[in-house]
């Protein structure tokens, strides 16, 4: 599997554009802002294989990308106050539709901000996925901005905010450095591979 195999696809803006799944669909979720592209282009080794927004919000649909044995598949932020009402309803519907529909979903990779505590949006999207019983993993970007002393206690204070959510994945990361992407792409290849076995046995 080579994560640098990569290329764009498709954007989907309306729940009536969102293609049946061809490949597992590893997906990634996170509010506007909290590095979503940054880390798609990191683990793809991609400079501008996802496009970096400087205005948060700006993105409102779903991307899908052609990774090897995979689709990868980065979904609007939310969270952003400055967005209008009309766009956050359409957003909510198309996040409705996606996860409404049978997919191969193969894992989410949830976002959140290691500076700071997740918020209900974060909270909610983890609750959904749980509840759901998707698989998942959390990715706490921008530990580069921490200092080293700052780090574990974060990692504790992230940790204790979601202890209500039994073998979370906690899994830091640096978009400067690269420091956690090795992790990260080893947890997405393990589901990758498990989802392709199962889906193999059921044939």
């Amino acid at each position: 599997m080579s994560f640098k195999n990569s290329e764009f696809r498709f954007a989907c803006g309306t729940g009536d554009q969102i293609p049946p799944s061809e490949k597992p669909e590893v997906i990634f979720s996170g509010k506007s802002n909290v590095g979503k592209s940054s880390l798609i282009n990191k683990l793809t080794g991609r400079k501008a294989l996802a496009r970096i927004s400087s205005k948060p919000g700006k993105t409102g649909t779903i991307n899908f990308y052609d990774v090897d044995s995979f689709h990868l598949v980065d979904l609007p932020g939310y969270g952003y106050a400055k967005v209008s009402k009309a766009e956050k309803q359409r957003w909510s519907e198309l996040m409705e539709s996606y996860f409404s529909q049978q997919r191969a979903f193969c894992m989410v990779v949830q976002l959140i901000d290691m500076r700071h505590k997740p918020t209900q949006d974060d909270i909610n999207m983890i609750s959904f996925l749980y509840s759901n019983g998707f698989p998942y993993i959390v990715v706490l970007t921008k530990m580069d901005k921490l200092k080293k002393s700052e780090r574990e206690k974060n990692l504790i204070m992230i940790g204790n905010e979601l202890k209500e959510f039994k073998g979370i994945r906690l899994f830091p990361f640096s978009a400067q450095t690269g420091e956690g992407a090795d992790s990260i792409i080893g947890a997405i290849e393990e589901s990758v591979e498990e989802y392709t076995a199962q889906d193999m046995e059921e044939m």
